[in-house]
């Protein structure tokens, strides 16, 4: 017992929602990546909130969560062109804002950098973005998969390759977003 209370409570767990309540009015998506790996001595470890959502979740169970605002993160007109940049769950928030527009008819163009390890296995909503970009939703997508090639590519060196046209969507008046690892990638960007 004297252990036990001098233990700090458990931090919450917190992510992105990644749906519009005009694409799906009675339900709430989370993008989660489930978060295992072995320590330096060998150890398997896994996320607390991740696998159990993972392992022990079932449809339709109810779960107790809290909301947490975000006053400052939020779409701009529908005419407003925007640049989304979310590697790994990181698009989480975009692909709400995809939907969002989509569903809005939006008129503002839209362009995504995505990236994750590999193509095959990490091009989380694939089909969804494809089919927003021939729908028209989405204006461009770029990608880069870090592991799919000899050298490490990652979504800050696609944006350089395309700086020219990425300044013009900023001159144009584009709002910059930046979704995912605060710590490395979004200094990087």
């Amino acid at each position: 017992e004297d252990f036990v209370a001098t233990l700090s409570p458990l931090a919450p767990r917190l992510y992105s929602i990644s749906s519009s309540l005009a694409a799906h009015s009675q339900q709430v998506h989370l993008t989660v990546g489930v978060v295992r790996y072995c320590n330096s001595i060998g150890r398997s470890c896994n996320g607390v909130a991740s696998t159990f959502l993972a392992n022990h979740v079932r449809p339709g169970q109810r779960l107790r969560v809290f909301v947490q605002p975000s006053h400052r993160f939020g779409l701009p007109e529908h005419d407003k062109p925007i640049i989304m940049v979310g590697p790994g769950t990181g698009i989480a928030p975009f692909r709400a804002f995809l939907q969002e527009r989509d569903a809005a008819n939006a008129a503002g163009t839209s362009w995504l950098f995505f990236g994750d390890q590999k193509a095959d296995c990490d091009f989380i909503y694939r089909e969804e973005l494809e089919e927003y970009l021939r729908s028209g939703a989405l204006t461009r997508l770029d990608t880069a998969f870090s592991r799919d090639t000899e050298q490490k590519v990652y979504v800050q060196h696609r944006m350089l390759e395309h700086a020219d046209e990425l300044w013009r969507w900023l001159e144009a008046g584009a709002h910059f977003y930046v979704c995912g690892d605060a710590k490395n990638m979004a200094k990087d960007v």
